[in-house]
């Protein structure tokens, strides 16, 4: 029974369900948060029953809607439908095993571990700002292959905390402006907190906030499903993205703790569920649920097969079904090496001196020509960062056939976006700001590490070398910062070959967010003869060497160019010394032991970057030297700032001859 045919009092027990379950699992964890499953049931119930369009049996079918719970701390509503749904992979043994070790239900959320869940989530906000990049991807596709391949709505379930939380502001606003209006956000609205009232801290009128942000706003009473419908349906024909607060009262059915924060993160007891189950109705025990409500859940879960069936009938006969496929798969590996390889034979040639961001910007005109699925975008810094190429044209609510997106200043929307583009599949999303402001960006960045999605965030002004912009532009510890950051390679190329490598090492990496770091001023070639092979694959290489040396000097980035003024002074004095470029630490403390030995080599080594040391010891050792910064950057030249800071040849001189005298 489901649709307009379901019974309001079966509806009401498939939404019981969900309660006894989620106070269930939490009880036996002895940890957890049941209120927030308990007081959206009768929302997801309609939700799942008559709205969301997927298939129990193919949880992957790419036309299906994206249900994305921002407040993962809820979680135990995503597990308890998916079990009542049918899906495979979620049986009754895993409900009762919630936020135990080695299981699929975890206490937030984890993308590729339990089925139905589309994004990690967790951090409050995320979810939404995920969501906004999903529906993008979906408006992009559904330009570029049509409504027979494309249409489906991303639906989230948000708490009065993920509205709180500032990246909400920078994704309603970024979605207003450019009018997805298949996004609907059913906000969780029962006025509880943590500390208590939500009065305590907050007293936005949410409405009115997204309203003024281009959305369409209504509220309905989270527990009339009915009204709950009604609004869904008109949410789907809107011109526009809609709120819909759904007034509710969490821990809904607990006799003594419903609608206080007493509901929120812990269990609620042997009594207050035993009170629950009276209120309820539910006389069932721990973890059962009756056939007929079983049955009722299964049936909707089994309804979506005919439409995907249908959808996949239409891809099979449509004239892009390959191009399709491909585009899902976002396997270009061998378009990406063979213009790459080009691109850098190219280079070889001409030899320029560029910067780095510029040596990008060259990079992806390549990339954007053999790969369509790119979406590019900067906030607001697109003639720095250099992210936009002749070759694309801008996405906007005029045109979702685009791709570059102006994020505007909004660094933790962009990156929360692009993790939810990635995750939607179909096009593989970049963006640009500052190398500072990675710390606007850094929870997507750090989500996307954790979940294996390819992300590029392209970052330049990489170092003191943007000069008189000063301290609070100079990102003197974010490479430390970042390479700190499990699963996320960070590239800092040095010259124009090398940047075109980085960016077929990020784009090649199918599990891997990347950082390309990159300069703002012109660097000298420091590779100047053509090779096949991608020498950034390997994380350092030898750039330049002797056959006898008496140091190594390992630098990355725009450090290299000094590195090779400082080997070619010791050189005019009689001192051979090896160079070894480290576009990307993570990669090269990947490689075998051997190799890195081989290396590195035996002779003294000496570090140089223009950021400080965390993270060096893992390739110098104790007798070694290291040259970078111990301090805040200050508003200065660039040449003037290497200068006052020892970051120069001469201080790599005279460091190699302490070391080797």
């Amino acid at each position: 029974m489901t649709g307009d045919s379901m019974d309001a009092a079966v509806a009401t027990r498939m939404a019981n369900a969900i309660r006894a379950l989620s106070m269930d699992a939490v009880e036996k964890a002895k940890s957890g948060h049941p209120g927030m499953p308990m007081g959206m049931a009768d929302v997801a119930t309609v939700l799942a029953t008559r709205h969301l369009s997927f298939d129990a049996g193919a949880p992957d079918w790419a036309d299906r809607d994206r249900f994305v719970l921002s407040a993962g701390h809820g979680s135990m509503l995503v597990y308890a439908l998916t079990y009542l749904l049918g899906y495979e992979d979620m049986p009754i043994d895993e409900i009762k095993n919630f936020r135990q070790l080695g299981s699929k239900t975890a206490g937030h959320p984890e993308y590729g571990h339990a089925p139905g869940v589309e994004t990690t989530t967790g951090p409050l906000g995320q979810g939404l700002g995920n969501a906004v990049g999903m529906a993008i991807a979906e408006a992009h596709l559904n330009a570029r292959f049509g409504e027979d391949l494309v249409d489906h709505f991303t639906y989230v379930i948000a708490g009065d905390g993920c509205l709180m939380e500032g990246v909400s502001q920078e994704a309603l606003s970024l979605a207003g402006h450019l009018k997805l209006r298949k996004l609907i956000v059913l906000w969780d609205d029962n006025n509880i907190s943590i500390d208590g009232p939500v009065s305590l801290s907050d007293s936005t009128n949410q409405l009115e906030r997204f309203a003024a942000s281009g959305w369409n706003t209504t509220r309905v009473d989270g527990h009339d499903p009915a009204a709950v419908d009604a609004a869904i349906n008109n949410a789907k024909s809107s011109d526009r993205p809609t709120l819909i607060a759904c007034r509710t009262t969490i821990g809904y059915g607990a006799p003594t703790k419903s609608g206080k924060s007493a509901a929120h993160g812990a269990p609620l007891g042997a009594d207050e569920i035993a009170g629950a189950r009276k209120a309820l109705g539910w006389d069932h025990p721990p973890f059962e649920v009756p056939d007929d409500i079983i049955a009722a859940w299964r049936e909707a879960g089994a309804r979506g097969a005919k439409s995907r069936e249908a959808w996949e009938a239409r891809l099979a006969k449509n004239e892009n079904c390959e191009q399709f496929k491909t585009a899902l798969s976002g396997d270009y590996a061998g378009a990406i090496t063979a213009a790459i390889r080009a691109h850098k034979k190219a280079l070889s040639e001409d030899l320029p001196k560029v910067a780095t961001r510029k040596a990008s910007e060259l990079a992806l005109n390549v990339v954007n020509d053999v790969v369509d699925i790119t979406i590019g975008g900067s906030a607001d810094l697109t003639g720095s960062n250099n992210t936009k190429t002749k070759n694309i044209s801008v996405l906007d609510a005029d045109d979702y056939a685009g791709r570059y997106v102006n994020y505007g200043i909004r660094e933790h929307g962009m990156a929360a976006a692009m993790n939810g583009m990635a995750l939607h599949g179909g096009v593989i999303p970049y963006g640009g700001t500052f190398m500072v402001f990675t710390d606007y960006c850094r929870p997507s960045i750090r989500l996307a590490a954790l979940m294996g999605i390819r992300v590029v965030y392209v970052m330049t002004h990489d170092s003191i070398g943007l000069g008189e912009d000063g301290p609070t532009h100079q990102p003197v510890e974010h490479l430390a910062a970042l390479r700190a950051i499990p699963n996320l390679n960070v590239f800092r190329p040095c010259d124009a070959i090398e940047t075109a490598e980085c960016w077929a090492a990020a784009l090649t990496n199918l599990a891997t967010p990347s950082v390309i770091a990159l300069s703002r001023q012109g660097l000298e070639p420091a590779r100047l003869t053509h090779t096949d092979d991608n020498l950034v694959s390997r994380g350092a290489y030898v750039v330049a060497d002797e056959e006898k040396y008496s140091a190594t000097i390992i630098a990355s980035g725009s450090e290299v160019e000094i590195a090779m003024a400082a080997r070619a002074s010791l050189a005019e004095a009689g001192v051979a010394v090896r160079v070894v470029s480290a576009p990307c630490f993570e990669i090269f403390a990947m490689q075998p032991e051997k190799y890195v030995d081989e290396t590195l080599g035996k002779a003294p080594r000496i570090g140089i970057e223009a950021g400080v040391k965390q993270g060096w010891d893992q390739f110098l050792r104790k007798k070694d030297a290291f040259i970078g910064m111990t301090g805040f950057g200050a508003s200065a030249p660039a040449k003037d700032l290497y200068r006052h800071f020892g970051i120069t040849a001469e201080t790599i001189v005279r460091t190699v001859r302490e070391l080797i005298d």
